[in-house]
């Protein structure tokens, strides 16, 4: 049956919505063979053929091929629209469950239903369509800044129009505190995720992430988009202060001059899109004690010292610019850290000397201890960073001849007493340890070592079911490990209680 109809509505509309021909003409056949089910009495199946360079279309009824089921009489489930396997194959031995048999019915008029059930399934075709090429257009896009006109503003949630191409939404937790928006505004902001959702995609756009002040100096600063200023990382206060830290990759360059620009016009283009948000830009380096130091900017740093172990470091500054380095509320510290990536503990000149004061004097006592030495030399080991019998015991008897007060003699004499001190104290912990054998559950528990399991029995954490009554915080009192070993580790000897 030819009908030319067809053609027209499909020429119309995929010029209009910018739809494929082929998206169209599904929507056509799911109509036509809608309608000519309804032709029959029967719950009938019905495919309809589309031919899309003439209009002409055939209608078919179909039967599936199923295996019989025992649930319903005669094995069939819809018997208007099944046939059983056996059945099926005395015809055409070559069909397998799943396969169509078809034949040809009379189908229903196009004209006579194009107002009705094909309109209707045309244009949710033609939404889902659209929802489609929107999805595909901004899912490449996430990380990219994206820029629109606020359409309604909800609790908060600020609704926006991404220039007639799709909407976005940016969640009251990803606004800017206090900025003051207004309907018909223009904003800017960061393409965080693309969801696709049963209404279409969800687009959720940021103003108060890293990224969105990364990506604006990005914009604003040439040197950072053609690639030879790099920034490698951001720490916000959204709407009150940044830090982003820069770095070159041509040594002719002044990264922070460039981000800053000719009178403060690049930093001030940011902070202007920023609501007024006060941006530090930190010169990245290598050495990350002297990078934790430019980070702590405006405040000078007067020394800084590093621990490995617990991924800190104590910074001191002047008396008089401690205020300046914690910054209100401790924001200034607080932002460094997040930038470093460092625990920063910052204390004053005076407070960082009498801790080190306090410190010293408490490996010095241990020396004396351990070493049987007097005050005097105790002091000169622990000056000279030699604070544990491990330190003194591993060290170059010749490291410890450099020392001024020093001779041969002596560093070789306490060197030896380190040694055995050292060994008696092994020695010691191995008898404690033997004292208190720990549960084979306990030394066979998964992600469980036998020195740790040791240490535990002599605390009285014999069992596992020892070890499951304690709190991480507790476990950590007891051994030296990290929080995640030991959350991990008192997980694994709960699981017979969730077992049960």
């Amino acid at each position: 049956m030819a009908n030319k109809e067809i053609l027209m509505v499909v020429d119309v509309v995929s010029n209009e919505k910018e739809i494929e021909r082929s998206v169209l003409f599904d929507a056509i056949e799911a109509a036509l063979a809608m309608a000519t089910k309804k032709l029959y009495r029967e719950d009938i199946d019905a495919r309809v053929s589309i031919d899309q360079e003439t209009g002409d279309y055939e209608s078919f009824r179909r039967w599936e091929v199923i295996e019989a089921d025992e649930e319903f009489e005669g094995g069939l489930e819809k018997p208007d629209s099944q046939i059983l396997l056996a059945d099926a194959q005395k015809n055409n031995p070559e069909l397998v469950v799943g396969d169509f048999i078809e034949e040809p019915i009379e189908a229903a008029d196009f004209g006579r239903i194009g107002a009705q059930a094909a309109k209707q399934v045309i244009f949710q075709k033609v939404r889902e369509a659209e929802r489609k090429k929107v999805f595909e257009h901004y899912k490449d896009k996430v990380g990219e800044l994206v820029t629109g006109v606020i359409k309604r503003i909800e609790r908060g949630n600020v609704f926006v129009d991404l220039e007639g191409t799709a909407d976005a939404i940016i969640p009251r937790e990803e606004m800017i505190p206090r900025e003051p928006v207004r309907t018909g505004d223009r904003i800017r902001g960061y393409l965080k995720e693309v969801e696709e959702v049963v209404r279409g995609p969800q687009l959720t756009v940021t103003r108060s992430a890293p990224e969105l002040l990364i990506a604006l100096f990005n914009l604003e600063v040439p040197e950072v988009g053609d690639g030879l200023i790099e920034i490698l990382g951001a720490a916000r206060d959204p709407g009150s202060r940044a830090k982003i830290a820069v770095r070159t990759r041509d040594q002719r360059l002044d990264p922070v001059g460039a981000c800053v620009g000719m009178r403060g016009s690049r930093v001030q283009a940011v902070s202007n899109e920023l609501a007024g948000e006060r941006v530090d830009i930190i010169l990245w380096d290598e050495n990350e004690a002297q990078f934790v130091i430019n980070a702590m900017s405006p405040a000078e740093v007067v020394s800084i010292v590093v621990d490995e172990d617990k991924h800190s470091m104590d910074v001191s500054v002047r008396d008089d610019s401690l205020s300046q380095a914690i910054g209100r509320g401790g924001q200034n510290v607080r932002l460094a850290s997040e930038l470093t990536g460092w625990k920063l503990n910052v204390m004053s000149e005076t407070q960082a000397e009498e801790q080190s004061a306090s410190e010293t004097d408490v490996f010095v006592q241990q020396l004396m201890v351990d070493l049987d030495v007097d005050e005097d030399v105790a002091l000169i080991l622990a000056q000279e960073g030699y604070t544990t019998l491990e330190e003194i015991n591993f060290a170059d008897v010749e490291e410890l001849a450099a020392i001024e007060e020093f001779d041969d003699d002596i560093a070789e004499e306490i060197q030896q007493r380190a040694k055995d001190a050292f060994l008696i104290k092994a020695i010691a912990s191995e008898e404690v340890l033997e004292e208190h054998e720990p549960a084979d559950d306990l030394l066979e528990m998964e992600g469980m070592d036998r020195e740790l399991a040791f240490k535990l029995a002599s605390k009285e954490v014999v069992t596992m079911e020892n070890l499951a009554d304690l709190a991480t915080d507790e476990l950590l009192e007891l051994v030296d490990i990290s929080e995640e070993r030991a959350t991990t580790l008192i997980m694994k000897a709960r699981e017979p209680w969730f077992a049960e």
